[in-house]
């Protein structure tokens, strides 16, 4: 007897189960966009621009435009430092799995190229 036959409904219900301080994530090997990480990268990257080229004098400024707290300019703007490998890296999906846009967000990013990836080979 199936649930048709009996007049009974049946539906699916799909949970989510975390642990507290326990992340797990599937390696595949494959790479993975994260398109948080790519849009911040695109957003600071062109309003580097529009800084290089006079558009606007100041990330203040850039915010003001955008809608935006002139904070979350000023920090993405600081992506615009990143060794141009790690920024290849990143938008092509080959980040390490822990790496998030959160952590660039938080975090001090070191001038030093070398620095950089060293800081990056920490999440591996």
């Amino acid at each position: 007897m199936n649930a048709e036959d009996t007049g009974a409904l049946e539906t699916f219900v799909p949970l989510v189960f975390r642990r507290r301080g326990i992340r797990r994530l599937a390696v595949t090997g494959k790479a993975v966009h994260d398109p948080t990480i790519i849009e911040a990268i695109g957003r600071a990257l062109h309003w580097q621009h529009l800084l290089d080229t006079g558009a606007f004098e100041s990330g203040s400024a850039i915010a003001r435009a955008e809608g935006l707290h002139h904070t979350t300019v000023n920090e993405l703007l600081r992506l615009t430092l990143l060794a141009p490998d790690i920024v290849e890296r990143l938008m092509a999906g080959r980040q390490p799995r822990l790496l998030a846009l959160i952590w660039f967000l938080r975090n001090p990013i070191p001038v030093d190229w070398q620095e950089q990836r060293r800081v990056i080979e920490s999440f591996e």
